[in-house]
C-alpha cells in the first residue's frame, strides 16, 4: 500500500525521537519504504539517510546503522514506535526474520529485499 508523505514523516519522527543520540537530520532512503496493515495495526520499514545540516554526532550514529532496515508499528491510538532493526549483517530472510512484522506482510513486501528504485 502506498505511504503518504504524512506517514513517512510520522515514521521518521518516531525514529528521530527514539534514536540514541537523537537524529534530527534524517529521511527515508528513496525506494526503501514499506508500509501496510494487518488486523488494524499499521507497519512500516525503511532505511534512513542523512540530510543536509547533519552534525558529526549524527554522521557517526548513522554510519553503520544507516544501512540497516528499521521497523515500526502503529497500533490504533498508540502512534508509531520503533520495534526492531536488521542485524549486521542483515538476515538473508529480510524482514521475514523480524518477529514484529507479520509473516504475510513480509511476504507481500518481498521480505524487504528490493533495492532503491525497485520498490
Amino acid at each position: 500500500m502506498p505511504a503518504s508523505a504524512t506517514v513517512k514523516a510520522s515514521v521518521t519522527a518516531a525514529y528521530r525521537s527514539q534514536a540514541q543520540p537523537p537524529l534530527s537530520h534524517i529521511a527515508p532512503v528513496e525506494g526503501t519504504f514499506y508500509y501496510g496493515s494487518c488486523d488494524g495495526t499499521f507497519y512500516a520499514g525503511t532505511r534512513f539517510q542523512l540530510t543536509p545540516g547533519s552534525t558529526e554526532a549524527e554522521q557517526v550514529a548513522l554510519q553503520d546503522d544507516g544501512a540497516a532496515m528499521k521497523y515500526f508499528v502503529d497500533r490504533p491510538g498508540a502512534g508509531w514506535h520503533y520495534v526492531a532493526g536488521d542485524g549486521f549483517p542483515a538476515s538473508p530472510q529480510g524482514c521475514a526474520a523480524i518477529t514484529q512484522i507479520p509473516a504475510r506482510l513480509a511476504t507481500l513486501w518481498n521480505d524487504c529485499r528490493s533495492t532503491p528504485g525497485q520498490h
